[in-house]
């Protein structure tokens, strides 16, 4: 029996959802004070820089049908390749905990009825999603899809069309523009090792890969741009209040949910992809499943408010990982994943993990990630090449 393949829609929905999440409306709400110019700016330079990063990571996996630890080991080897497993499930159980516990508190702003009830009911919904598998959720995806973008055109409506003027964000507390643009990077950049769960299944590698990029890096912009537009001309951050007050009390608990569930659903699934890589003794369904609980549980236990440490976690990780395998695969062509570990490699992604936390000390501009990658990328490349140069003379000498 041959393995069903994702289709061009199929994909584009699969980032539509991961996209449309109540987690990047209200990282959007922290743009506001840089004003709607700037913050606009500084919103779209991240994404373009997640974004580039983003294709290389999942056109790798497209190319090769292996899912995106599996494309690691090409860089790290095997033993390599379970380290970053190991870091990946650390961040996508996170993620996981994280949406439920932000949709959670949405969802009881809107409609109170006890937040842990909130984080059962989206929790049970991301294990039905997961059951349902990414590959045949069909009409439930597209039903759910349409519903969420036709409530967040209600949500542009009622926080730009609704006659109100810009409110003076002076005195709020700014960040710069460098660190605004590293906030926007992040989003894109949590994906990095995920996003080959998906485009390995694909029947057209190149175009499924280019239709996620875009659909992703389109929605999670107008994300972006409707919680810094809800904190500029409404002067509240309160996504679930906004609605409510709009009367769109059960709509807009709707969109806090199956936002939640369709990008929650998405880390849980590659967060089992990643960790039955690791053991070999579950399925990546039973593995998601498992994420899926004990992220709900999480969620419930833990408070989970400010998670800036978080987002430099996997930038200092995932930036560098991602500039040795884009080197190492698209110019260098190597192929380490018959290794048991590619020590060179993982040196020259230590010194860009190194690298990564200097920087935060330093504002740039363009953030932490187009440098740190560019360097760390550089580094690799140079010493590829000496690897490949010292690989010809042993074999040139040996004849």
């Amino acid at each position: 029996m041959t393995e069903k393949k994702t289709g061009l829609f199929e994909n584009g929905l699969i980032w539509f959802g991961a996209g449309v999440s109540i987690a990047e409306i209200l990282t959007g709400t922290y743009f506001a004070p840089l004003g709607f110019a700037r913050g606009m700016a500084a919103i779209l330079l991240g994404h373009l820089i997640g974004a580039i990063a983003f294709f290389l990571s999942g056109y790798q996996s497209a190319k090769v049908g292996k899912s995106a630890m599996e494309t690691v080991k090409m860089a790290y080897g095997e033993q390599g390749g379970k380290f970053f497993a190991l870091m990946n499930v650390i961040q996508l159980l996170g993620w996981t905990a994280i949406m439920i516990y932000d949709g959670s508190l949405s969802a009881e702003a809107a409609i109170p009825a006890g937040r842990w009830i909130w984080c059962l009911v989206i929790g049970g919904l991301i294990l039905v999603w997961i059951l349902i598998g990414i590959t045949n959720l069909g009409k439930v995806n597209v039903a759910a899809m349409t519903l969420l973008f036709v409530l967040t055109l209600l949500l542009c409506r009622i926080i730009f069309f609704s006659g109100s003027t810009a409110i003076s964000q002076e005195g709020a507390e700014a960040m710069s523009f460098g660190a605004a643009v590293e906030l926007a990077v992040s989003m894109p950049l949590s994906w990095l090792p995920c996003i080959g769960d998906y485009t390995r299944e694909a029947e057209s590698p190149l175009a499924a890969t280019l239709v996620s990029t875009v659909v992703y890096s389109l929605v999670s912009i107008w994300m972006f741009v409707i919680g810094m537009g809800a904190s500029l001309y409404t002067g509240s951050s309160d996504i679930a209040g906004i609605m409510t007050a709009a009367g769109l009390g059960i709509a807009g608990l709707l969109v806090i949910v199956f936002s939640t569930v369709t990008t929650t659903f998405l880390d849980a699934e590659s967060a089992g992809i990643s960790a039955e890589s690791l053991t070999g003794r579950f399925s990546e369904k039973q593995m998601a499943g498992a994420a899926a609980i004990l992220g709900t549980i999480l969620a419930i236990l833990f408070v989970m408010d400010d998670i800036t440490n978080f987002l430099y976690f996997i930038g200092s990780v995932f930036a560098p990982m991602a500039a040795v395998m884009i080197v190492n695969f698209f110019v260098l062509h190597r192929d380490s994943s018959k290794k048991a570990f590619d020590a060179a490699n993982f040196i020259v992604w230590l010194l860009g993990f190194v690298l990564y936390r200097i920087l935060m000390r330093i504002d740039i501009p363009v953030g932490n990630t187009l440098p740190d990658m560019l360097a760390t990328g550089v580094v690799a490349l140079v010493v590829g090449r000496l690897q490949l140069q010292a690989q010809t003379k042993t074999a040139s000498s040996s004849q």
